[in-house]
């Protein structure tokens, strides 16, 4: 079954008393991951406890996310259930709870202690701060049996990696906490919000024993330093400041959806902020296909940007669309010349005829602007109905979203079905779109402009009123 609200953490409590500031994004193609070289002296390899938070950018794919030398994964699978493989003979799986959520942010913790009598005592593990009963594999360690997890003098340790094999991770990371010597529960790190019953972070106040640590990520410059006092600090490979994210549990950014609206043809990296469309002309309708946002507003004012970085593409989409849209056939949801599900667009582009026009459904209207390599913005208004574009931080045909007055740069939206709207772009011919939500993008931004609410990382600043689309700004105006 796939993995429900209680247990799959959308972020959407923003009220909770402990607040995370940052996470790594890493990317499996780049071999980005951290790593703590084999020195030093063995932890407790009998009880130990391994917290962390975890947002998907991927699936499909074989993910480690923790390893220690060739025996020690922490990973979802191709067909994403979670597996946990301690050493040879010690695995556990289950094959009907899926992870497939690129909105959700997931806590796991997985506790041992193999001195305990009970065998299903000795490996607990827990999923946003519910135990995992269910197995279709259990193998659980001999009491007293010493593990390879712990070992840290003779082994590597990796997050994000798995050195011998070669697999790596796709996603944000964030708050990792390791505590060697001790067998903790979830509620040490986290708990149900009595409002919503969501399980959100809490501030781990515990010991860390003399080989733990704590990676929160909070130093650009520093990323795989350890909070935790033991300076068990892990080094970078191919991470620079500029993976670090405002993206947390406790504050969740919408990111491209890998799971609607990219038709097969997008290949999405870096943290789902990067859609490539190397094939020309991938269907027979107009507006390509699209990437949307994972979370979609039904009130209040908001905004985000985008850029194409390759010159001389065409048939390119900046928009947003009713939720209804998307499962639209291929993934045309934005401008498609036969779609008739609400949407409304943006279009430039250079090798087809260098203009843009704003389609709503099949109509057409607007003025010429060429746009490509250049920064362009959205700041949609759910409250009146309305959207504007701009380009380069000036609005098309004199747009004023802040005042809203009707002076022919505003455009009204296509009567919803859902009354819920994803932001995005979409392609036609070839195009390497760069989205930015304010969590993570690696456009270029010399400005680092945010929201009224501190929020969010732009080139431009959103107008007045508008904000990033994020779960504390969606808790108080979405």
């Amino acid at each position: 079954m796939e993995v429900l609200q209680r247990t799959a953490n959308r972020g959407s409590v923003s009220t909770g008393p402990y607040q995370i500031g940052n996470s790594v994004k890493l990317e499996d193609t780049n071999t980005e991951y951290l790593q703590r070289a084999a020195s030093g002296s063995d932890g407790d390899r009998r009880t130990m406890t391994l917290s962390m938070w975890l947002k998907r950018t991927a699936i499909g794919n074989d993910h480690i996310f923790y390893s220690q030398g060739s025996h020690v994964r922490f990973r979802w699978k191709t067909s994403n259930y979670f597996s946990l493989r301690l050493a040879n003979g010690h695995e556990f799986e289950n094959e009907s709870r899926l992870f497939r959520d690129p909105s959700a942010w997931y806590h796991m913790v997985v506790a041992i202690d193999t001195t305990q009598s009970t065998d299903t005592n000795r490996v607990k593990i827990y999923w946003n701060g519910v135990q995992e009963t269910t197995f279709d594999t259990a193998q659980y360690p001999d009491q007293n049996e010493e593990l390879t997890l712990g070992q840290f003098s003779s082994v590597t340790t990796q997050l994000g990696w798995f050195v011998e094999g070669g697999y790596g991770f796709d996603g944000y990371i964030s708050e990792v906490n390791y505590i060697d010597g001790l067998q903790k529960a979830p509620t040490d790190f986290g708990e149900f919000d009595s409002d919503t019953g969501i399980w959100i972070p809490k501030e781990y106040t515990g010991s860390y024993g003399s080989e733990g640590f704590f990676l929160n990520f909070d130093s650009s410059g520093s990323m795989g330093a350890d909070s935790s006092g033991n300076s068990n600090n892990f080094n970078l490979n191919n991470i620079a400041a500029a993976d670090q994210a405002t993206d947390t549990p406790t504050n969740n950014f919408a990111i491209g959806n890998i799971l609607t609206g990219t038709g097969g043809y997008f290949v999405i990296t870096e943290g789902a902020t990067k859609a490539v469309l190397s094939t020309a002309g991938p269907g027979n309708n107009i507006g390509g296909v699209s990437l949307m946002s994972t979370l979609a507003p039904s009130s209040g004012k908001w905004y985000f940007e985008a850029q194409n970085t390759n010159s001389g593409d065409a048939y390119l989409f900046l928009g947003v669309a009713d939720t209804a849209s998307i499962g639209y056939t291929d993934g045309y949801v934005l401008g498609g010349q036969s779609g008739t599900l609400p949407s409304i667009a943006w279009r430039g582009g250079g090798a087809y005829d260098g203009s843009a026009k704003v389609y709503t459904n099949n109509a057409a209207t607007g003025s010429s602007v060429n746009w490509e390599t250049e920064v362009v913005g959205v700041a949609l208004d759910l409250d009146n109905s309305k959207i504007y574009f701009h380009l380069s931080g000036t609005y098309i045909n004199s747009g004023d979203p802040v005042n809203g007055t009707d002076n022919g740069g505003q455009y009204d939206l296509p009567t919803a079905v859902d009354n819920q709207w994803l932001l995005g772009v979409s392609a036609y011919n070839l195009a390497t779109w760069l989205l930015n939500f304010g969590g993570y993008t690696t456009m270029s931004i010399s400005s680092a402009a945010s929201d009224a609410n501190g929020y969010g990382t732009f080139e431009y600043a959103p107008p007045t009123g508008y904000y990033a689309l994020c779960t504390k700004n969606l808790a108080e105006y979405g």
